[in-house]
């Protein structure tokens, strides 16, 4: 069964169906997009219901259908924590332990971070006594800085080696060493030491460079790449987050919003995922922007199977390919003139990259085939062979 189009690019070509100019035809637009025309007519008419244009069941009304029965079954569930809690605490002669009551209804379907929320209990010390008890070493790491703390707290100016007199005065055997790498750690100087700032630099890589500007692919799905570029329009700025395949050149998702967030990197690449398909084992390539370099971006990767790819900082020509791209955007759209509303841009980024670049663009690196043609012609015979 094939994977629905993701919602942006739906609403994408209903706005680009609506303001089509005169003469052009809902089925020429749903041609350029590359989708059947009788999919655009129940896109449009399924846009119709939610904006009240049209009699039927709006997709809010059916979210919230979905939401109620979720609810529902959440209720079901946090009654039976409950339930179960009252029964297991009130047996007399046996030990009051939660965890194992919380692992007990895990295996019964209940999820932990209900019961959890339910009991008030946090996740990470049940799934840390799960795994394995406490080790001897924390207990005795925390033990000294606890020790330090209080002597900090008590006397602000003193260095980690009176710190470390007062500590072990108390108890706490620890090396001078020991002492300076704890209060390190916490951040606990003395108020007349050097005052210690914080200078911002360009954040780790969460990937190794698995390109080094070798952008070539031996077939589709093997190597994207992707960045973000902005343009100012009257109500602010528009970011756009592409998905180039390095194969065939086509944008194989995008994501335009308001707020240049990692959210933003997170949609596009499961835009890209859900038109795409299969895509274990490709290799994404991005700049070290924070967007790329977010937990919820590399969990995402992780998720779809894919492998992530991070240039050196500063180095435009580590992703030029992506750079490349963004340049002709800039020149036949962003450039050509004034934006007023975001709106008015965002229509004109998706018309020109699905009809233009897309269908029309011939590229000499392709045999002056456009994108779309390329991976017509180049993915068939692999497909017959198989």
């Amino acid at each position: 069964m094939p994977k629905p189009y993701p919602e942006e690019f739906r609403q994408d070509v209903v706005r680009v169906a609506r303001n089509r100019g005169p003469g052009v035809t809902v089925e020429q637009v749903a041609a350029d997009f590359g989708v059947h025309a009788m999919t655009l007519w129940k896109w449009m008419r399924r846009a119709d219901i939610d904006e009240g244009a049209r009699p039927g069941v709006s997709s809010q009304e059916s979210a919230e259908l979905r939401e109620a029965r979720r609810r529902i079954k959440l209720l079901e569930q946090e009654n039976e924590v409950l339930r179960r809690a009252a029964a297991y605490l009130s047996q007399a002669n046996l030990p009051k332990r939660i965890y194992p009551l919380v692992r007990e209804l895990a295996g019964d379907g209940v999820p932990v971070a209900v019961t959890c929320r339910v009991l008030k209990l946090a996740r990470q010390p049940y799934y840390r006594w799960l795994e394995e008890p406490v080790t001897g070493a924390e207990f005795e790491e925390a033990y000294r800085a606890n020790a330090l703390f209080t002597a900090h707290r008590d006397d602000p100016e003193f260095g980690y080696r009176f710190l470390a007199d007062e500590a072990r005065s108390t108890g706490a055997v620890m090396a001078d060493r020991t002492a300076w790498r704890i209060c390190r750690d916490n951040r606990w100087w003395s108020v007349f030491g050097k005052k210690r700032g914080r200078t911002k630099k360009a954040g780790p890589p969460v990937h190794d460079d698995l390109v080094r500007r070798d952008f070539s692919a031996s077939g589709p799905n093997r190597l994207w790449l992707t960045d973000i570029t902005e343009h100012r329009t009257g109500e602010g700025k528009l970011y756009l987050c592409a998905i180039k395949d390095v194969f065939s050149n086509r944008i194989v998702g995008y994501s335009i919003g308001a707020q240049m967030k990692s959210g933003l990197a997170v949609a596009a690449l499961n835009s890209a995922v859900a038109r795409r398909g299969s895509v274990a084992d490709c290799v994404l390539h991005s700049d070290r922007g924070s967007q790329f370099r977010s937990r919820k971006f590399v969990r995402t990767l992780g998720r779809h199977q894919m492998s992530g790819s991070i240039g050196r900082v500063g180095a435009a020509s580590d992703n030029a390919a992506m750079e490349s791209f963004f340049s002709l955007l800039q020149k036949n759209v962003l450039n050509r003139r004034t934006w007023a509303t975001r709106e008015e841009l965002r229509i004109a980024i998706v018309t020109w990259i699905e009809r233009t670049y897309h269908r029309r663009r011939r590229q000499t690196s392709l045999g002056r085939l456009t994108p779309v043609e390329y991976e017509t012609v180049m993915t068939t015979p692999a497909t017959l062979a198989a």
